[in-house]
């Protein structure tokens, strides 16, 4: 199994972040998350524990600058289908609590991954909201993201928290023990990814 990482937007070059918007509100003391920053740090993080574990990965957007979903896409869509999986990592914004796990519409070997991933987060983090969307019998919400529905593999997009939450964003998102335990979640998923699909 080949897990096919995507760190959503870009990151910091010199300081300076890469993607307009995709950040929180600049909070009372002054700090704020970039959303770009965060999705990379988590995709450094389980790209460590996947090293360890001799887990085979792609890091599909490695750059600081914003990579365009097409070009994510077109790298993903280099390796075989039938043994890799597209992760993208988020954070979520839009006023909310909790976090949330995407597929794209119908009933794929997606979904069996998200309702891994879902359990996995659940386990994680048991007094956090997942939310879901139960009407097609799973936990997933399905949207026509572009990297969901362009890929040729299974794809999931996890929303971890919600960056514009001043309570997630400073207790979670932006601190090294709320990280952790969003690698932890993720690395846990794969691993039952590895065990059960593929």
């Amino acid at each position: 199994m080949i897990v096919l990482l995507d760190n959503g937007h870009g990151g910091l070059v010199n300081g300076s972040y890469q993607t307009p918007g995709k950040r929180s509100p600049v909070w009372n003391d002054g700090s704020q998350l970039y959303e770009g920053e965060f999705n990379r740090a988590i995709v450094n993080g389980i790209i460590e524990q996947l090293t360890a574990l001799r887990i085979p990965y792609v890091n599909l957007a490695p750059e600081y600058r914003d990579v365009r979903l097409e070009t994510r896409v077109n790298r993903a869509n280099k390796y075989p289908a039938r043994n890799s999986f597209y992760l993208s990592v988020h954070a979520n914004a839009g006023g909310g609590h909790g976090s949330e796990i995407f597929t794209s519409p119908g009933d794929t070997k997606s979904d069996a991954i998200a309702t891994i991933f879902g359990k996995a987060y659940q386990k994680q983090f048991p007094n956090r909201k997942l939310r879901t969307d139960f009407t097609d019998g799973d936990l997933d919400k399905e949207r026509r993201f572009y990297v969901l529905t362009k890929t040729r593999m299974p794809a999931i997009l996890t929303e971890n928290f919600f960056m514009d939450n001043e309570e997630e964003c400073k207790q979670i998102l932006m601190t090294p023990e709320g990280r952790m335990h969003i690698i932890a979640y993720h690395i846990s998923a794969i691993l039952k990814t590895k065990e059960t699909l593929f």
